[in-house]
């Protein structure tokens, strides 16, 4: 069993910063892919960003790139995604995933809420 568990939500207001952090437990295999995605409300789930094992890989939603960034820290088995310059639009329940090779399922954590507004 893997879990995942978000933390770092909150109130910010608009052009503010927060740090979201994914701590993950469990049987993981050292290597896997982790992400984030969002989910705004009356909309579907979607993409943010993710980053490979070895953090020398990441990939961003086109709308997400320069104001957020993804890294992780393998000791801990936490991720992190740094948002900044945020906006009333990222307001939404944001949620860690992972992935591993020869595991067909995607591992999702609870979400944690961010609120953009004044």
């Amino acid at each position: 069993q893997v879990q995942l568990v978000e933390s770092g939500g909150g109130l910010v207001q608009p052009g503010g910063s927060l740090r979201l952090s994914c701590a993950a437990s469990g049987s993981i295999a050292a290597i896997n892919t982790m992400g984030w995605y969002r989910q705004a409300p009356g909309k579907e789930r979607e993409f943010v960003v993710a980053i490979s094992w070895s953090g020398g890989n990441t990939y961003y939603a086109d709308s997400m790139k320069g104001r957020f960034t993804i890294s992780r820290d393998n000791v801990k088995n936490t991720m992190y995604l740094q948002m900044s310059s945020l906006k009333p639009e990222d307001t939404a329940v944001y949620y860690c995933s992972l992935v591993m090779p020869g595991v067909s399922r995607t591992y999702w954590g609870q979400g944690t809420q961010v609120t953009v507004s004044s």
